[in-house]
């Protein structure tokens, strides 16, 4: 596995902003970059990652919540109900955080590593989280999203510090 390098808002990359292609199959290349991505989200102590982050345009994500890992190809929202507002950051945007509102529960099916159909069903941080990620493979940045006024910059150091922060989705 190889740790990979993140891709920063502040480097202007339109890999961030653009929509991410489907993944035709999940092959060797793609269970590569799955473990890469996992590889490096555990590196920078992501809650998260997606690949448009580490500078591959395909719709791939990778999470951990409660030491759990997920890995999934061409995610897509089934349902979305309720409601949570709370902290988020991202690991392309380090130092910045702000209180994003989202739905409080999700299903997301796609393909896993195997290539096989799989629906996650998720509350709270893991569906924080899958939201955040699938908002990247549409080109979406958490600081689109953020509700207004509460954006502020935070020392990346203390960034895992805030309370109920989402730091490094």
């Amino acid at each position: 596995m190889a740790r990979l390098n993140i891709v920063l808002a502040s480097d202007h990359n339109e890999v961030l902003i653009t929509k991410a292609t489907r993944v035709p199959k999940v092959d060797d290349t793609v269970r590569r970059l799955m473990d890469d991505m996992v590889e490096t989200m555990f590196e920078a102590n992501g809650v998260g990652l997606a690949a448009p982050q580490v500078n591959v345009p395909l719709r791939v994500i990778v999470l951990r919540v409660d030491n759990q890992i997920y890995q999934i190809a061409n995610p897509e929202m089934v349902r979305c109900d309720g409601e949570q507002t709370g902290l988020e950051g991202c690991l392309s945007v380090p130092g910045m955080v702000g209180e994003v509102t989202r739905c409080e529960r999700v299903v997301a099916k796609g393909l896993n590593r195997h290539g096989k159909h799989v629906r996650i069903k998720g509350d709270g941080l893991l569906a924080r989280a899958i939201q955040h990620e699938v908002d990247h493979l549409d080109g979406i940045l958490f600081t689109m999203r953020v509700n207004e006024g509460t954006l502020r910059e935070v020392e990346v150091a203390k960034e895992a510090e805030e309370a109920g922060a989402v730091t490094a989705v």
